[in-house]
Formats: C-alpha cells, structure tokens, sequence
C-alpha cells in the first residue's frame, strides 16, 4: 500500500508525526505533487524524509496549475517539463524523483511531446520512472510508445468504477501498474460524514455531486451495506473498502490520504485483511455504477480528465 498526504494539510506537526509513522510500519511509497497546496506538500514532504531517503519510492507530479485568480489549468509543454521537475526537487529536498507523472494530460500538447521531455529527465538522472495520471486508453499507448511508463494513477475505489472499462486490462497488457487515488472516497466511505454539513465549509468536497443534496443521502444506504459488512467481518468500513481495492489485483496499490497518525494505522490493517470471492462480488454489485449518486467530479475536475 502507498501513502499520499491529502492536497490540504491543517497541522503539519501531525502530518509529519504521519508520515514517518508511515515509513516506521513499512510503507516505501509516497505520493505528492507540486500542485498540493500548491507546493506546500512537497516542502513537508521533503522535510519529513530528509533522512530516510533511501527508505521510501518517492513519487511526485506535475502539470496542474493552481492559481487562485485564474483557477486550475493543465500545462504539459516540453518547456515546462523540466522546469517543474527542477523546482519539485528543490522543495523536496531530493537528488532525484523516483516516480514523475504528469498530473493531468494536457489537450493542447502531443502526449508524444511530453513525455518526450519526461523521458529526457530520465536520461539526466532526474527522474528514475515515468508515469501519468487520468490518462485516455489511447492516451496511454502513445505516450507508452514514446517512453515506457511505470504507472497509471486513477481514481478507483468501490464508488468510482471507471477503471474497470478499459484501464485495468490495458495497463496490465502493457505492464504498467495501476495506482488506485482516493481509494475510500474521499472519506465518504470512510464512514466519516453523516451529512452534507458535517464537511467544513471551506471543505472542497462540498462542489462535488456525490457530497450533495439528494445524491449525499442515496449513497449513503451504500455506505450503510458496507458498514454492514464490515461489522459483520469485524474490521472498520475504510479497512473494507481498501481490502477490496487491493483484492482487485497484485499490480494494484491504493493510496489512502490519511488525516492522522490514527487514520494511518486503522488503514495499514487493511493490507492484513483477505476477503472472500462472496464479499467482493457482493460489494462490486451493491456499489455498482447505477446504484452510485452524482458524477466524482464537478464540472471543472471533469474537464481535465482525458478522455
């Protein structure tokens, strides 16, 4: 299992104390981007692994960028490439980058020109392996034809399906691992929200369709079953969830973003727990796509998906 610090981080004394929990019960990856805070993640990051580099696959991406005037843009041109890897690096404190991808794909570039440029910080010992996230099937075989890539990061999760079309099959075609983000649903299946308001204000998950209205309370008698099930095998709900993630294949590691050292720990267990073909097969049908309320992204999370 991997590890990859929520986008906002509220105490950072606590994610810190998180992190090296992390690599003190055996986790060797972690995952950031330059567009987490932006940049604040990387420097605590950075800060967090200055002495136990050579412990850990440190991943990072790049590609989105976060301007509080102007909102979120994608921007993969070959100019750009290196110097995001350049600046990645200074705020992580690192020689190198183990895992770089791109973080979204951008529309108005070849993907042939980017990792073209990707491919040339491999080549300078800047970046050991290559990687994208959000990635189009087609997407996919010609940016893996220009260099071969590592790893797809896309959301998968019991709630969010999508991988299951094509993805899966094609990045285990091509031997490319699978990367699973917000494996517990952005924490909705955590069980960690009864309600719409129980979610901050400022919270960014208040934009998204399924955190809303109507859609809040259909999914939640999804989350009810699962908590059923849960309570019946004696493991928490967000244990359940990331016990099926992982029973999806042994080329596929979640990335939980756990809060706390306490969030960490109940969700490392999970990696210890095996679940029957009866409770995965009854979890894939009670979370299937048309039982699930609202689109996982809002209108401008979707239109930087590739497609």
């Amino acid at each position: 299992m991997g590890f990859t610090l929520p986008t906002r981080v509220h105490d950072r004394k606590e994610a810190i104390a998180t992190i090296q929990r992390a690599l003190d019960c055996g986790v060797t990856l972690l995952d950031t981007s330059d567009a987490y805070g932006p940049h604040l993640n990387e420097r605590l990051v950075g800060g967090a692994i200055r002495d136990r580099r050579d412990q850990i696959v440190l991943a990072s991406k790049f590609g989105v960028i976060v301007n509080p005037k102007h909102g979120i843009r994608v921007d993969g041109r070959p100019g750009r490439v290196r110097r995001a890897c350049e600046a990645s690096l200074r705020r992580l404190k690192v020689d190198w980058i183990d895992l770089y991808y791109l973080h979204r794909v951008d529309p108005d570039v070849p993907i042939e020109e980017t990792v073209g440029a990707m491919a040339a910080l491999v080549a300078a010992g800047k970046v050991r392996w290559l990687g994208l996230s959000e990635a189009a099937p087609a997407t996919i075989r010609r940016a893996h034809s220009t260099h071969p890539l590592t790893a797809l990061q896309t959301e998968y999760s019991l709630w969010t399906r999508d991988p299951e079309d094509e993805l899966l099959s094609l990045v285990r075609e091509l031997g490319i691992g699978f990367a699973a983000y917000s494996p517990l649903g952005r924490g909705f299946l955590a069980g960690r929200f009864a309600a719409p308001e129980d979610l901050d204000p400022r919270d960014y998950r208040r934009t998204h369709p399924r955190f809303q209205d109507q859609n809040f309370d259909r999914n939640l008698a999804l989350l009810a079953e699962l908590e059923t099930v849960a309570d019946r095998l004696q493991v928490t709900p967000a244990q359940l969830a990331l016990a099926w993630v992982l029973a999806q294949g042994e080329d596929i590691v979640a990335l939980p973003g756990p809060t706390s050292r306490h969030h960490l720990d109940d969700d490392l267990m999970a990696a210890d727990i095996t679940l029957s073909p009866l409770v995965i097969d009854h979890l894939a049908r009670v979370f299937r796509r048309s039982n699930v309320a609202g689109e996982r992204y809002p209108e401008d999370g979707r239109r930087l998906v590739n497609l």
